[in-house]
């Protein structure tokens, strides 16, 4: 599969891919658990579809230390025993936040639930992560980023 453009080799794109990534970098550097960000990456990418970020992801997040166990149930997180509570609200609110077109949006009781986890800090964060990949998701499902080829690290 070839992309359809080169979105990382394109003068504009390039541009608002260092805008975007500046701001994954404030992201980054927050007290929101490292391994949390990475879930929330896997489990937006899931429901997007989008293969690029999955790569990443998975990777990367196996190259941290991530076990496989988990990396294979964060589709299944509701059923899966090896999430941490903090972890379960984190993902809820990922969903939430990223099936707005859905309609309901996110919940008071998911709100509240993430809120019991995570201080004013890591909400900012884990709100600002969600609408990022899910940036990202839709400029590699729209430009058809093909996956598979990604090294841990690649980007920095």
């Amino acid at each position: 599969m070839d992309a359809r453009i080169n979105f990382y080799g394109n003068a504009v794109a390039a541009k608002v891919a260092k805008y975007i990534n500046s701001a994954g970098k404030a992201v980054a550097d927050t007290s929101l658990p490292a391994a949390t960000q990475e879930l929330v990456k896997i489990r937006a990418s899931q429901i997007n579809g989008c293969g690029f970020c999955l790569d990443m992801h998975t990777k990367d997040a196996a190259a941290a230390g991530e076990t496989s166990l988990r990396l294979n149930l964060v589709a299944a997180w509701r059923e899966a025993t090896v999430f941490t509570e903090a972890e379960r609200a984190a993902l809820e609110l990922t969903e939430e936040g990223t099936r707005l077109a859905d309609g309901s949006g996110v919940s008071d009781e998911t709100w509240a639930n993430a809120a019991k986890h995570f201080d004013e800090e890591q909400l900012s964060a884990l709100v600002s992560l969600v609408a990022l990949i899910n940036t990202y998701n839709r400029l590699n499902v729209i430009t058809r980023q093909p996956a598979g080829d990604y090294q841990p690290g690649q980007f920095g």
